[in-house]
């Protein structure tokens, strides 16, 4: 399982639990909470009347005074009161008054009248001095039947002399409890389904920035040339950089012992031809014979010039991760400027030339390297094209890359030595000479298509052998 979704899975279960804890305690506290809010309410509502009452209740007024009829009328009442989302259209609160032998002598219902409330709790407590209150269900069998019940004492000069209860139904209270329950839930809901989205959005960039620096370290692994991924956040940022540091670290050294390697195979046969004929040169010999060997020193120090040179410029192209600068060269002007260094050979070989490529036409990259590729397929093309060849240069536009031809006249090329042309020190022997060159020109021009997003291929033609390089276009 990827780490991406079990990380998800944890942080789902835990988001889920938590979320489902919480909103399952708060859900559970919404009822008693209303309950005991009402219950204040009673509390105030039930002193206020023992106030109100006690005065009538004393002087044993209380029967024949108005107090019946205004507790009657109070029940009758319709407030067609908007509260919230619930429309109150009647009262539910019911007072009744006792004496102090628990007998109801006002009943806002008219109902209990005479009874004897002595032994109902809110009654019972309160005429002891405590704090009275009870909850009786109306339907035994239905606990939304519930009633609650505050008694508040009427008192004369510190005695009790009646008791007022107020109760007020549970049903009165349910679309208050119902609302607040359904509002919470879709609110408890929409913060889980949020935490969800923020834990997978945070899953899949941690498993993104995990994937991306494993993939930059399997392409590291497999020698390719990538920048390692820039990635926000202090332990990803960390590790992209020491994955970084130690590639830059392993290459340099493995470079510089590959290198190491093949500069010294390369040297051995410029170095022993130049040994022989100095060892040959100290004895007497023909003048004619003696210029030979002179001759073949310089062509193998210029081999060996030719051979340091150009593995510097691979070493420098190899060592990149990107180009330096990202300008705008126009093509033609450059290919002009290779054929008019290159005049006295194209001339001396009676060489036909076309330059087919637009004014127009711009490439988008390194000046410097791209003048080194051009110049590298020029000169590879000058030694295979015979005398009075064609060496012709074209583009096209594909998209955002201009494809670069450069076609000559030669023998084809075998098929077993096409797919290793670009390998280093991997060349042909020339035409006109019969010997091969350091093989690192198509291998430079390679590595520099390469770092400007671009590709080389080399391929038989009809009449010759054509070198496509594909490089990014200037707009």
């Amino acid at each position: 399982m990827p780490l991406g979704i079990r990380i998800f899975l944890v942080y789902f279960l835990f988001v889920g639990l938590a979320g489902w804890f919480v909103l399952s305690t708060v859900m559970d506290e919404i009822r008693p909470g209303v309950r005991q809010s009402t219950e204040e309410l009673l509390v105030d509502t039930a002193n206020l009347l023992a106030e109100l009452l006690r005065d009538d209740l004393r002087s044993g007024r209380l029967e024949q005074s108005r107090w019946q009829e205004l507790f009657q009328a109070y029940g009758q009442r319709q407030p067609q009161a908007q509260i919230g989302e619930v429309s109150k259209t009647s009262v539910s609160h019911r007072i009744y008054v006792t004496d102090a032998t628990g007998k109801v002598l006002l009943d806002s219902s008219g109902q209990a009248v005479g009874q004897d409330y002595s032994r109902w709790n809110d009654v019972y407590l309160t005429l002891r001095g405590q704090y009275g209150a009870r909850s009786t269900r109306e339907v035994a069998d239905d606990p939304d039947s519930s009633v609650m019940y505050v008694a508040a004492p009427i008192k004369d000069n510190g005695q009790i002399i009646g008791v007022v209860a107020v109760s007020k139904p549970s049903r009165s209270l349910q679309p208050y409890i119902e609302r607040s329950q359904r509002r919470l839930s879709w609110f408890g809901a929409g913060l889980i389904g949020l935490g969800l989205l923020v834990g997978g959005l945070l899953s899949w960039w941690l498993s993104g920035s995990l994937r991306r620096l494993t993939g930059f370290a399997q392409a590291v692994a497999a020698g390719e040339r990538r920048p390692a991924p820039q990635l926000r956040g202090g332990e990803l940022g960390q590790l992209a950089a020491a994955l970084e540091y130690m590639r830059s670290e392993l290459e340099g050294k493995a470079y510089v012992e590959r290198y190491v390697h093949t500069l010294t195979h390369e040297l051995k046969s410029p170095l022993a031809a130049i040994r022989g004929a100095a060892e040959l040169l100290e004895g007497e010999m023909p003048t004619e014979q003696r210029q030979r060997f002179v001759g073949n020193i310089q062509s193998e120090s210029a081999r060996l010039q030719q051979l340091i040179e150009r593995l510097l410029h691979l070493a420098l192209v190899e060592q990149r991760q990107g180009l330096e600068e990202r300008v705008a060269v126009p093509l033609r002007a450059l290919v002009d400027e290779l054929l008019q260094a290159q005049a006295a050979r194209i001339e001396s070989a009676q060489l036909r030339v076309e330059n087919l490529l637009d004014a127009e036409l711009q490439l988008l990259g390194e000046r410097f390297l791209l003048q080194q590729t051009l110049a590298n397929l020029l000169d590879n093309a000058l030694d295979f094209t015979p005398a009075g060849g064609l060496l012709r240069w074209s583009a096209q536009v594909q998209g955002q890359q201009l494809e670069l031809c450069l076609f000559n006249q030669a023998e084809t090329i075998a098929d077993y030595a096409l797919p290793r042309l670009t390998e280093r020190f991997y060349s042909l022997p020339r035409p006109k000479t019969g010997r091969k060159s350091t093989g690192l020109g198509l291998n430079f021009v390679s590595e520099v298509a390469s770092l400007h997003g671009g590709t080389l291929s080399v391929a038989n033609v009809p009449g010759g052998v054509e070198v496509r390089l594909r490089l990014p276009l200037a707009e």
